[in-house]
């Protein structure tokens, strides 16, 4: 599935390339889903991931990484910039076993009580695994830290989340790969429920955005917003090209609707995370 939206997204991006709107060429971009793993570090030095950030004109990115200590050097590089993430993944391989392991727990509690964190996650949960004991206790942590939840799976971990603590905020990754009218409903329920829009390629085309995803925007239009995933080294030659593309399409929108989707949705969300956080 990751493939044939790469194959979509780049399309995308090099046709908003040679086509971006100068309407929308000053929108400042809160970029929600911003990886810096292991992998990424030797050929991409702190100093040079932050000028590529600042050059799309990204005003803060919301920055995880596989292990934390990639986070952490952007962290240093860069403050006023970047927002960490506590993942849950000491190396790339933990992405399909770390639900079940719980030597999990004791990484990130060291790490929480070290370094200031908005955010647990990006981390990939689906259905009953939302259940097990490791997941309970990220809920937890987060739940007693005021942390954002950024949970990558399908609605019925999203659901069993809520269950475990009804008053979590959850930033549902990929707006949870579904399609709007499902996204819609989610957000109808849970008023704690933010989506971002990473890895996708459907909102828009040619600078359009659909009627289906305008129809979400304009209904909760406080609840979106943009990010590049930069989940392998490579995608770190999109940010700013999607940084374009986001521009492009976001033109497409009313100006408030735009610059609330573009950076000023993250920004609150950010504000809610530093009034309940430690």
């Amino acid at each position: 599935m990751r493939l044939r939206h790469t194959v979509a997204l780049a399309l995308a991006l090099a046709a908003a390339a040679s086509a971006a709107p100068l309407a929308a060429a000053d929108l400042p971009i809160f970029d929600a889903h911003i990886h810096y793993s292991h992998d990424a570090w030797a050929n991409l030095p702190p100093a040079q991931a932050v000028d590529t950030l600042r050059k799309a004109g990204i005003r803060r990115a919301l920055v995880s990484s596989s292990g934390d200590e990639g986070t952490q050097r952007l962290v240093a590089a860069a403050p006023d910039l970047i927002l960490p993430s506590l993942r849950p993944y000491r190396s790339r391989s933990d992405v399909s076993t770390w639900v079940r392991d719980a030597t999990v727990i004791p990484f990130l509690e060291e790490r929480l009580a070290k370094h200031r964190y908005v955010a647990i996650g990006e981390f990939h949960v689906y259905g009953a695994d939302a259940d097990l004991p490791v997941m309970r206790r990220v809920v937890e942590l987060a739940k007693q830290r005021g942390l954002l939840l950024h949970l990558h799976g399908d609605a019925d971990a999203v659901e069993r989340v809520f269950r475990q603590d009804p008053g979590a905020r959850i930033l549902w990754a990929h707006s949870g790969f579904t399609d709007p009218a499902s996204v819609r409903e989610m957000l109808r329920k849970h008023a704690n429920l933010w989506c971002d829009l990473a890895f996708r390629s459907d909102p828009a085309a040619g600078g359009k955005v659909s009627p289906e995803w305008r129809a979400a925007f304009e209904a909760f239009p406080d609840r979106f917003m943009v990010g590049t995933d930069t989940y392998t080294p490579e995608r770190w030659l999109y940010v700013g090209e999607h940084a374009k593309w986001a521009r492009e399409w976001l033109a497409d929108l009313p100006r408030p609707l735009a610059e609330r989707i573009a950076w000023r949705n993250g920004e609150a969300l950010m504000a809610k995370v530093a009034r309940s956080g430690l």
